[in-house]
C-alpha cells in the first residue's frame, strides 16, 4: 500500500507539472568562462542569449543585474568598473564562472608570429617549463574565417587558460613573454586575447566598410544575393503539394527529355501529372514504379514524400503507404535534378502505380515549372570572380563576435603576408584601427605594434625590399594615427626563419611602449625615428625625434646607412654621430640628394640607436 501511495504523489506531482513552461536555459558566449579576466577600471558588458523574454540575473562581488532577452533572444548587462583583484566567482542564473580575474585584458592579432605556439621556445627560455603564474590567463579564438557577414559568436571550443606549469604549452609565446613582463611591472592580473592566423594578410582582419577604397577586397552583396537566390530551389516545399495551383505550368510528354519537351536548363525541373484512381485503390497501399531518371529525382504522391534516388541508374521502386490515395483527384510530383542538364524519363521503362487490383498509367502529359536554372546563377559569377580573395573574413569570424569583451589595448603583429603589395599597407592599416576602435567604441584604443623582423639572406650592395617598405609604413602609421607605439625588432629575427624564436625581446619592447602609451609612464620607449634632412655640399644632415638621453651606435661605427644622387642609385655610405644628428655622405656620391638607412629584407647590421638602447627605425628620405 505505501508503495502504491508513493507511485500515485509521483503521478500526481508530474501531472502538476504538465503544460508548465520548462525554464529557458541561458547560453553565455564562449569567452565568458572560467578563468577569464575581465577588463579593471571598465564598465563591463556581460551578454549571452535565451529564449524572448527570458529573465536573466548576473551576480557578481555581492551584486546584482536583472535584464531579459529581447524579442531576438539577446540579452547583454553592464557591470560598472571594477578594481584589479580576484579569483571571484559570476554567476548568471544558475550558471557559475569560477576563478574571475579583475585586471588588464590585451587584445593580440596578427598572423604567425603573433600565434607562433609556446612550445618552440622551450629550448631557448627553459624557464618556460616551470612557469608558476596563476594571475596571467591566454585564449586562444579558433579560427572562423566568414567572408559572407559577420558572426555573433566565435567558433570553437576554446578555454581560457592560465600561465602555470601544466597549462602552459597551450598559449602563444608572445602571448606569454608579454603577461610576464606587464605581470612583472604592474603586479595586476593580465589577460591575453588572442585572435590570429598564420598567413593572413591585414586586410582579412579590416570590415568591408572600411576597405572600400580597395575595390577587389570587396565582396559585391547584391551579385552574391542575386546567386544564392537563383540557386534556391523555388519549389522547394511548394510544388509538391496537392493542391497547388499549377494552371500556369507548361507542359511536357514523358517519358522524354527536357531538350525534347523544348526545355534548355541546368538544375532543377518540377514535374505534376493528376491522376484518377478506381474504387478499389483508395486509402489503400499500392506501388510506384518510376522506371529510371537522369540524375536524382524526389517523389511525392498527394504532398507525402514516397522515395528519392540520388543517380541515374537505379530502378525507382517506391512504395505508396496506406491512406495517402485517395477518392477524385491525385496529385504525383517529382523533383528532378540534372545539374549537367538534359533531365529525364528514360523512355521503354515502367511508369505506374501499381494496386492489388488496378494500374494507373503515369506516361503521357505532365506539367512543368522551373525551381532552379543553374544558368541563371552564371550571370553573377563575373561580379563575384574576386569571392576568394575579399578581405574581412577573419574579422567577421573571430574580432566582431568578441567586441563586447573589454580589452585594455590591441598588440598588432603582422606585415609578412603583405609584403608583396607594400604601397597599399599603410591605409589598409588606418582602415584597421578606424575600425576597431569605432568597434569598441573607444576612439582612443592604444595600438601596439610589432615592426617586421628581420628575414633572409642579406645583399652585398644597397637594395629596394618590401620588407622594409612595410616596416616603413608600419613606421608612419606610429607618426600618424595617436595612440600608437612601435617595437622595432630588426636584431631579433633570424634570417632563415621567418618565425624567429626570441619572442621575450619582443614582448619586452612592446610594454616599454605600453608602459609610457597605455600607463603614462614619463620614459623612453622608442628608438630614434626619422624627422628631417638638409643637404649641405657632399653630406647630407638627418635630424631625429625620440633620441632620449643622445644617439649612439652599438658595436662602434655606424652601420647600414645608404646614399644616393639624382641617378637614384644607392651606394654604402660613411655616417658618423654628431650630437644627436647622423652625418652621412659618399665619396662616391658628390651631390647626394637621398638617405636610406637599414633599408633591406635584413638589416641585422644596423646599430643606430639611442643611449637607452633602442633601435632607431629604418627610414628613408626620397619617396622613389
Amino acid at each position: 500500500m505505501k508503495i502504491g501511495l508513493k507511485v500515485l504523489s509521483v503521478a500526481l506531482l508530474g501531472m502538476l507539472f504538465i503544460g508548465q513552461p520548462l525554464m529557458a536555459k541561458v547560453r553565455l558566449p564562449k569567452l565568458v568562462s572560467d578563468k577569464m579576466v575581465l577588463q579593471r577600471d571598465a564598465e563591463l558588458k556581460i551578454w549571452g542569449w535565451a529564449d524572448a523574454g527570458e529573465p536573466v540575473t548576473v551576480r557578481f562581488l555581492g551584486a546584482y543585474y536583472e535584464t531579459q532577452a529581447d524579442k531576438n533572444g539577446e540579452w547583454m548587462v553592464t557591470l560598472p568598473p571594477q578594481k584589479a583583484g580576484g579569483p571571484y566567482i559570476l554567476e548568471v542564473n544558475d550558471i557559475v564562472i569560477r576563478d574571475v580575474l579583475v585586471g588588464d585584458v590585451w587584445l593580440c592579432s596578427g598572423q604567425s608570429n603573433q600565434e607562433t605556439p609556446i612550445h618552440r621556445l622551450t629550448e631557448m627560455f627553459p624557464e618556460i617549463n616551470v612557469s608558476n603564474n596563476h594571475m596571467i590567463r591566454h585564449y586562444k579564438v579558433p579560427t572562423q574565417d566568414i567572408k559572407e557577414s559577420v558572426q555573433e559568436e566565435i567558433a570553437g571550443n576554446a578555454v581560457w587558460h592560465s600561465g602555470v606549469a601544466s597549462e602552459v604549452m597551450n598559449w602563444t609565446a608572445l602571448a606569454y613573454f608579454y603577461a610576464m613582463e606587464a605581470y612583472e611591472i604592474t603586479k595586476v592580473p593580465q589577460g591575453m586575447l588572442v585572435s590570429s592566423l598564420g598567413g593572413s594578410a591585414i586586410e582579412s582582419w579590416v570590415s568591408q566598410e572600411h576597405l572600400k577604397e580597395f575595390p577587389r577586397l570587396i565582396l559585391d552583396k547584391e551579385a552574391l544575393a542575386g546567386m544564392e537566390q537563383a540557386k534556391a530551389d523555388k519549389g522547394e516545399g511548394k510544388w509538391n503539394l496537392l493542391e497547388w495551383d499549377d494552371t500556369d505550368w507548361g507542359t511536357m510528354q514523358m517519358p522524354g527529355t527536357w531538350r525534347e519537351n523544348g526545355v534548355n536548363v541546368r538544375g532543377t525541373v518540377w514535374l505534376r501529372k493528376e491522376f484518377e484512381i478506381p474504387e478499389s485503390m483508395v486509402g489503400r497501399h499500392a506501388r510506384l514504379s518510376m522506371g529510371t531518371m537522369m540524375h536524382n529525382d524526389a517523389v511525392f504522391v498527394n504532398g507525402v514524400f514516397v522515395g528519392s534516388t540520388g543517380y541515374e541508374y537505379p530502378p525507382r521502386r517506391y512504395q505508396i503507404p496506406a491512406g495517402v490515395l485517395r477518392k477524385g483527384k491525385n496529385v504525383i510530383a517529382v523533383r528532378l535534378n540534372a545539374p549537367a542538364g538534359n533531365g529525364e524519363f528514360i523512355k521503354d521503362k515502367p511508369y505506374k502505380i501499381i494496386g492489388d487490383a488496378a494500374e494507373i498509367d503515369l506516361t503521357g502529359t505532365w506539367k512543368y515549372k522551373i525551381g532552379l536554372d543553374l544558368n541563371e546563377a552564371n550571370q553573377y559569377a563575373e561580379r563575384l570572380k574576386n569571392r576568394g580573395m575579399v578581405g574581412s573574413g577573419l574579422y567577421n569570424g573571430m574580432i566582431y563576435p568578441i567586441r563586447n569583451y573589454q580589452v585594455k589595448a590591441a598588440i598588432w603583429y603582422q606585415g609578412e603576408s603583405n609584403s608583396g603589395r607594400p604601397h597599399e599597407y599603410g591605409a589598409l592599416m588606418k582602415g584597421l584601427i578606424t575600425n576597431w576602435r569605432e568597434l569598441w567604441n573607444k576612439p582612443e584604443l592604444p595600438f601596439l605594434l610589432v615592426q617586421l623582423p628581420n628575414f633572409m639572406e642579406k645583399h652585398d650592395k644597397p637594395t629596394d625590399s618590401g620588407w622594409a617598405r612595410i616596416r616603413e609604413a608600419q613606421l608612419q602609421t606610429f607618426k600618424t594615427i595617436p595612440n600608437t607605439a612601435l617595437a622595432v625588432t630588426y636584431d631579433v629575427g633570424e634570417w632563415n626563419d621567418i618565425h624567429p624564436l626570441n619572442k621575450k625581446a619582443v614582448a619586452q619592447r612592446l610594454f616599454l611602449g605600453a608602459r609610457k602609451l597605455v600607463y603614462g609612464e614619463k620614459i623612453t620607449s622608442s628608438g630614434p625615428v626619422y624627422k628631417d634632412m638638409k643637404v649641405e655640399g657632399n653630406k647630407i644632415i638627418i635630424s631625429f625625434t625620440e633620441t632620449g638621453r643622445g644617439l649612439m651606435a652599438k658595436g662602434g661605427v655606424l652601420k647600414h646607412f645608404a646614399i644616393a644622387g639624382e641617378d637614384k642609385q644607392f651606394v654604402w655610405a660613411d655616417a658618423v654621430i654628431r650630437g644627436n644628428k647622423v652625418i652621412v655622405s659618399s665619396k662616391e656620391v658628390q651631390n647626394p640628394v637621398a638617405v636610406r638607412y637599414a633599408w633591406s629584407d635584413n638589416p641585422d647590421d644596423a646599430n643606430l640607436c639611442n643611449k637607452d638602447g633602442l633601435l632607431a627605425s629604418p627610414f628613408r628620405t626620397d619617396n622613389w
